[in-house]
């Protein structure tokens, strides 16, 4: 579509300022495997975590507002939903679950996009996944109750068209394999929220497809931690941004590197999250086992002072907790109570 013509994208100049992202994130790319390997729990817990932010926060982002606590309970099954809100944050919760476990089997596609957007609204007495029947009008609502239109998409009459071409030019580059997946995906997005082939329901469906296309080129963050989530705490550069990339689009006049600079900045966000909630855990893991050594090697009773001048680097909280588990693992046993109690290895 616009952003995918010969002409447009020979135009496309990665400056060094974006080239230096891009290879920060294929970097990070190259660590997912690793963390995989060496952090399967801490990752496992945070996929729980991350469903539960995206469902809330791209909701949020579109005026869906859900109490927390019944957004865990729906993402977790615990409870069937009560009200319009709550079906679409199932809808949601549906559409990540199919994606994670699916992506592989799943094409970029017209059906794709429709089943998406029938996701959102399953639970619903609204039907999806049918393209707008009237214009629409991408607007700013102001605070005192006005709106300001930011973005004209194609008519309505135009919308398959325009959303096939988009799909067939995305597969025809993509195969072509001349442009990284780092350049593809965000211009897919962008010319899609341009189309805005829906009558409502455009942007989480635009976020559940980039979470798709991520999955295929190999970057998985979005599994761990919720890019809805940095997305919404960036709302308003969120916006601002597609406005700016958005002017001339008609015309394949748009300039594309404001959004290339945000969404970007969204995913090294994200693998930087990802990378210190894995490297905190790897730490305590490391105490863990600092303790484990030292009491291993220990030939004479032991208190905990000894252990806190021997690894000064641990708390003697988390030194009671590791000890609290050798003696009920029968591995150790403790000759007294308090300061002063000592510690034998059996």
């Amino acid at each position: 579509m616009k952003s995918f013509s010969e002409e447009y994208l020979n135009k496309i100049r990665i400056t060094p300022q974006l080239l230096n992202l891009t290879s920060a994130l294929s970097e990070y790319k190259g660590k997912e495997a690793l963390y995989a390997r060496q952090s399967r729990d801490v990752l496992e817990k945070l996929v729980e975590q991350a469903k539960v932010e995206s469902v809330e926060s791209s909701n949020r982002i579109e005026g869906i507002n859900v109490k927390h606590d019944r957004v865990v309970d729906i993402v977790e099954q615990q409870s069937t939903p009560r009200n319009r809100p709550e079906e679409e944050v199932a809808g949601y919760r549906d559409a990540l679950k199919y994606i994670h476990e699916n992506y592989k089997a799943v094409p970029v596609s017209l059906n794709t996009i429709s089943m998406f957007h029938q996701f959102l609204y399953k639970y619903t007495s609204q039907s999806g996944g049918e393209f707008k029947w009237e214009d629409n009008l991408i607007v700013d609502r102001l605070k005192d109750g006005s709106t300001r239109v930011r973005f004209q998409p194609p008519p309505a009459g135009q919308t398959y068209l325009y959303v096939e071409g988009l799909v067939n030019a995305y597969q025809f580059v993509s195969k072509q394999r001349n442009f990284s997946p780092l350049v593809l995906i965000p211009l897919f997005i962008l010319d899609y929220l341009c189309i805005h082939p829906f009558q409502d329901g455009n942007g989480r469906t635009a976020r559940l497809l980039c979470l798709l296309l991520l999955y295929h080129a190999g970057y998985k963050v979005g599994k761990y931690i919720s890019l809805e989530r940095i997305i919404e705490q960036s709302k308003e550069t969120y916006y601002e941004t597609l406005e700016r990339s958005s002017q001339g689009w008609h015309e394949q006049k748009h300039d594309i590197e404001p959004w290339l600079h945000y969404f970007y900045g969204v995913l090294i966000a994200a693998y930087k999250e990802l990378e210190s909630r894995v490297g905190v855990v790897r730490e305590e893991k490391s105490k863990t086992e600092q303790i484990r050594t030292y009491v291993n090697k220990a030939v004479i009773p032991f208190s905990i002072s000894d252990i806190e001048q021997a690894c000064p680097n641990i708390s003697r909280d988390m030194i009671r907790v590791v000890l609290r588990e050798l003696r009920d693992a029968d591995a150790i046993y403790s000759t007294g109570k308090g300061r002063g109690a000592k510690w034998i290895k059996k």
